[in-house]
């Protein structure tokens, strides 16, 4: 083949790929306006003449016969249009959320009742980029409930333009179900385990975060010094220290992060990024000694607990059969070698 026969190749193969995620796209948005527009006739239908499940049954039977071939009219998957229909009144609403795959608005629709959180989670998975799993963990874990919640100093610390965009990144507190912590429940074992697991760790700290390193040196003088995890947030455009802690929140902690903080800024950081953040995760903290202590620094700061605990997600009948926390801990802490 002639040398440029390789590049021809390349730019076909990502034409093709291009053109497949579009069509793949426009499949899933045609697919959940079809689904709603059921719904909304089986709902009207119900309504007015107030029939029962088997003409649901009936219908689908008949669609399969129409159909032949085709999947997705059974009875179930009737239904859940017919309620998706009706968790979602404005066909406005469902466009907006039509590049989502059916199954997330499924598990949308068996998950959360209210609506408000609904909408909450569906943006959140448009936004990111979700898989269904990780929208289940998510939902799991109340995300919405502890996204942008970090005591924190950042309007006090930050331009307007940075702070708000800081304050969404913090939760508070940071579910690490993957942790596996022993009766000495030490910082290092628990940095230890963040980063075997980084990939979830990285999911549970949200978009925009890369891993940059663990236990990183700075050299202050003819000191060195180590901090426990450090990220770059790539929207934020700013290195973040992240110092762990398996105890209360102390406010002298601040003090040893403020001066990690000042270092990779002088260190690391290039003449563009942005001032480095700091998040200091303790087991626990009182939140107006945290607010107080923050008052006194001028470096931008947020403080959030962490929990290590298994998220409760699963169906009933098979949690009955999973062991109790206490036997995961037990055998979690012995020998797991094999």
């Amino acid at each position: 083949m002639p040398p440029w026969y390789q590049d021809l190749l390349e730019s076909v193969s990502q034409r093709i790929q291009l053109g497949r995620l579009s069509s793949t796209t426009a499949i899933t948005r045609e697919l959940i306006s079809t689904n709603w527009t059921i719904g909304r006739l089986i709902l009207d239908r119900q309504n007015s003449e107030g029939w029962g499940a088997k003409v649901i049954d009936r219908l689908a039977a008949d669609l399969k016969t129409t159909f032949p071939g085709t999947r997705g009219f059974s009875p179930r998957n009737l239904k859940y249009m017919r309620s998706f229909a009706e968790a979602w009144p404005h066909l406005a609403i469902v466009q907006g959320l039509a590049q989502l795959p059916w199954y997330h608005h499924i598990a949308l629709l068996e998950k959360l009742n209210d609506a408000d959180t609904r909408l909450w989670y569906a943006a959140a998975a448009v936004e990111q980029g979700w898989s269904r799993d990780v929208l289940v963990h998510q939902i799991g874990t109340k995300l919405h409930e502890r996204s942008g919640k970090a005591i924190n100093n950042f309007k006090a610390t930050l331009p307007p333009s940075d702070s708000d965009l800081a304050e969404q990144s913090f939760s508070d507190p940071y579910v690490f179900d993957f942790v596996a912590m022993t009766d000495r429940r030490n910082e290092r074992e628990l940095e230890n385990q963040l980063v075997d697991h980084i990939q979830k760790f990285l999911l549970e700290l949200g978009q925009g975060f890369a891993f940059v390193g663990r236990q990183v040196r700075l050299a202050i003088g003819d000191d060195e010094f180590f901090a426990d995890l450090l990220f770059y947030h790539l929207k934020l455009r700013a290195y973040v220290v992240v110092e762990l802690k398996a105890t209360k929140f102390d406010p002298g902690y601040l003090g040893q992060l403020g001066m990690y903080m000042a270092a990779v800024d002088d260190l690391l950081a290039h003449t563009d990024d942005k001032p480095t953040i700091g998040l200091l995760l303790c087991k626990s903290k009182n939140d107006l000694v945290a607010e107080y202590a923050l008052r006194t620094t001028a470096m931008p700061i947020g403080v959030s607990e962490w929990k290590a605990e298994i998220v409760d997600s699963l169906p009933e009948e098979f949690a009955s059969t999973l062991p109790s926390i206490s036997e995961l801990e037990a055998e979690l802490s012995g020998d797991i070698s094999e």
